[in-house]
């Protein structure tokens, strides 16, 4: 899903431009075509009636990706968004979309929330924001991380409202049927609840959740599909259970252990740590909606996170940025990285947002790098942020273009 490329050429002239694989800079002209970078190389021509863009002193990397987000999520209580009125929720979502995109973030992965409709709208040029790959809903067993029913209810889990990030699906026929009718509304990949979670009113943190067989269900259809799934997971016995069950990505995964490490590299799987939204919740989640008991599950979680990110970097797994904020937290997107920093070098922490995003999504080669045939999805900055990270975490003070598909945004 591409926004409509810009007719007019683009040409940028002279700059420091990241190599993200080889982690360095060559001076070079970069130009774009209808959406696409054309060339990138020293003493290019402008095409004529190219926007000009003198990159002298500047640092251009390729546009982010955050490989998890939730853009329709304006309350940090999901369970919220299955009583809010459509239009309201679709309002709040394009100034949340509009302001990812100002942060330097052109694509995103959705992980529950978001729509075809709302891709569509983007893609088209209706809707300023990221590019969006989703998931629909999320897959959850009755009880499961996406069953926001509170212990007193008893009404039927998937007929309410318009906007939860859940369905209920119990037993290997539901699960198949449900993937199979995510995949029919355009979903790039499937998400399964593999465990308990912070934001949902009735289950653990450390439970486990769908069997073996529903998990591989999800992941053979799936595959049949040419799609994949991606697990919330917070314990290494959730982690490993979905790792062993063929998911393809684990979200959180906050407390893994020896044997995830050893399943992540055996299965070429990938691990999306979402860290700044434990940070946030600790620091504002009450203020936007959290409740007292979902407030106080954060500690269990927050505090061994850099620590599975720093030992997941050592092992050689793949990681994936991701921030998973919620509510008013959006604006702290940037923060993970400077988290990120604190446990892996500049480099490694830019290309779980760039080239590692982009090979878990499918699309490596077209985003992610700054390349001939790829998407022109660049960030012209004023600071180098291989040498010191916090350029991308305070990115507005840094930030001088940001270009989508060729066009400059701002």
């Amino acid at each position: 899903m591409s926004t409509t490329p810009e007719t007019t050429p683009l040409f940028i002239r002279n700059a420091s431009v990241l190599d993200v694989e080889a982690g360095a800079y060559s001076t070079a002209d970069v130009v774009s075509v209808d959406g696409k970078i054309s060339s990138v190389g020293p003493n290019a021509e402008a095409p004529a009636g190219a926007r000009v863009i003198d990159g002298t002193g500047k640092f251009v990397i390729p546009g982010l990706i955050d490989a998890h987000v939730h853009v329709v999520a304006s309350s940090a209580d999901f369970r919220s968004l299955t009583y809010t009125p459509a239009s309201y929720v679709y309002a709040q979502t394009a100034r949340i979309m509009g302001q990812m995109l100002r942060r330097g973030f052109t694509t995103v992965r959705d992980l529950s929330g978001a729509d075809f409709g709302l891709a569509m709208a983007q893609g088209e040029g209706l809707l300023e924001g990221p590019k969006i790959h989703f998931c629909g809903h999320a897959l959850s067993q009755t009880g499961g991380h996406g069953d926001m029913r509170l212990p007193g209810e008893d009404h039927d889990p998937n007929g309410r409202g318009c906007c939860g990030i859940g369905r209920v699906a119990d037993g290997v026929d539901a699960v198949r049927a449900a993937a199979r009718d995510e995949i029919r509304k355009g979903a790039h990949h499937i998400k399964i609840m593999a465990s308990g979670g912070v934001s949902s009113p009735t289950d653990r943190i450390d439970s486990t959740q769908y069997s073996m067989e529903e998990m591989r269900a999800a992941v053979e259809e799936a595959q049949a599909a040419n799609r994949y799934v991606a697990a919330h997971a917070y314990t290494a016995r959730a982690i490993n259970r979905a790792l062993e069950a063929g998911v393809r990505s684990i979200e959180h995964g906050n407390l893994l252990d020896d044997q995830s490490l050893k399943l992540f590299l055996e299965k070429d799987a990938f691990l999306v740590p979402t860290l700044v939204t434990y940070w946030a919740l600790k620091e504002e989640g009450k203020e936007f909606g959290l409740t007292e008991e979902m407030w106080t599950k954060v500690d269990s979680v927050l505090t061994s996170g850099l620590e599975a990110i720093a030992r997941a970097h050592q092992a050689g797994v793949k990681m994936a940025f991701g921030s998973d904020l919620l509510g008013g937290m959006h604006r702290h997107q940037n923060e993970q990285f400077r988290l990120l920093g604190k446990v892996q070098p500049a480099i490694d922490a830019i290309r779980s947002a760039t080239t590692t995003a982009a090979l878990l999504l499918e699309r490596e080669g077209e985003l992610g790098v700054i390349a001939t045939g790829a998407d022109a999805d660049m960030l012209v900055l004023g600071a180098d942020p291989v040498a010191d990270i916090s350029v991308l975490a305070d990115i507005s003070e840094h930030l001088e273009y940001l270009i989508q598909d060729g066009r400059v945004i701002s």
